[in-house]
């Protein structure tokens, strides 16, 4: 069967890509299809997938109807991963992209009547902080997002938003949703491979660059991973799974605290590793500083992803096991980021295009 991907040339999107086109047909979501799709092709290639299985139709998530043409085929399945991520992301521009853009994809695969499967986000499990963010309810209607849009920055809170009005949308129409709630990305399992957009590239570069002089958080803080060919793996089997439940969360529980983790990769890095703790309320109160959070290169809404919050993961994890997928050793993971780091930090990759 032929499946249709929004996103596909994001870090997770290449890896979904090459995992799905060893035995599928991929029509990607394109602005640029003639300069795109061939880089894409490549790259879909280097990860072990089939690039010539991969196709590409014009479209845009900011256009109406996301620029497709009418007469677009139907698809079984659709996977959204397409998202605009910036910290500081202007509220509006948050709305159109990963709101209003969301909601157009899922409309297609209720029209088209095809299993969509939307990439979310993890805090969507964190309920102590959908409710300081003022979110108690499922029903869109209900939920003040001005204060949240205010509160979690255009970013989050757009994202949160989408996840919800989908679900709203899906139980309005039955639509066959399953939810991918991914964690913080990490990079490949096996090369480290990681790409200097992720916030975990911006938190390794911090520690390399002695920004981090403190831990934020208690001990008890840490920030869940996923590596991103798990991850990727997780949303091929949510796409072609008969039987997958309506949310995974793709979050590793064997991640160390935030100490531990800097600890790992302080040591690959060449540095010593902070000691002390600094209160997440304190650092959010520095970072609103006029100049400090680009000096330190760390932004107060990534705060909200530092946490001491505990997740349930045992649907995701029966799933796994029926789908005989295996986690990898996440301190491995960290460890071949950190090397990977390094690698890009001694030799620069040439800016990727648009």
């Amino acid at each position: 069967m032929t499946l249709f991907i929004t996103g596909a040339t994001g870090f997770i999107g290449r890896h979904v890509c090459a995992q799905l086109t060893r035995s599928h047909d991929l029509c990607a979501v394109l602005r640029q299809p003639e300069s795109q799709l061939p880089i894409l092709r490549r790259q879909v290639n280097a990860l072990g997938g089939q690039g010539d299985r991969l196709h590409a139709v014009q479209g845009d998530l900011d256009l109406p109807g996301l620029g497709l043409p009418e007469d677009l085929p139907a698809s079984r399945v659709i996977i959204h991963l397409g998202a605009r991520f910036a910290w500081q992301l202007a509220p509006a521009t948050a709305h159109r992209t990963n709101v209003a853009g969301s909601l157009a994809v899922a409309e297609l695969a209720r029209r088209h009547h095809s299993r969509l499967v939307f990439i979310s986000g993890f805090m969507l499990e964190n309920q102590d902080h959908l409710l300081r963010l003022g979110i108690n309810d499922d029903n869109p209607e209900r939920v003040n997002w001005r204060r949240v849009y205010r509160r979690a920055g255009g970013y989050e809170a757009s994202k949160l938003e989408a996840a919800i009005r989908v679900r709203a949308l899906a139980a309005e129409s039955d639509l066959d949703v399953v939810e991918v709630q991914p964690a913080t990305v990490a990079g490949h399992s096996h090369t480290g491979a990681l790409d200097p957009s992720q916030p975990l590239f911006a938190l390794l570069d911090n520690l390399a660059r002695g920004r981090m002089a403190m831990i934020p958080g208690s001990p008890d803080h840490w920030l869940p991973l996923v590596a991103v060919d798990h991850l990727a793996s997780l949303i091929a089997v949510a796409a072609t799974s008969d039987n997958a439940p309506k949310r995974l969360l793709a979050l590793d529980p064997t991640t160390p605290n935030l100490q531990g983790m800097l600890a790992i990769a302080a040591d690959l890095l060449g540095r010593r590793a902070p000691q002390r703790h600094l209160p997440i309320p304190v650092l959010a109160a520095l970072l609103h500083l006029p100049g400090l959070p680009r000096l330190m290169n760390t932004w107060p809404e990534a705060l909200h992803f530092i946490q001491p919050t505990r997740f349930d993961t045992a649907s995701t994890d029966a799933f796994l096991r029926e789908q005989g997928l295996a986690r990898p050793p996440m301190e491995a993971v960290i460890a071949a980021s950190a090397r990977w780091y390094q690698q890009c930090r001694r030799n620069p990759p040439e800016p990727r295009p648009a």
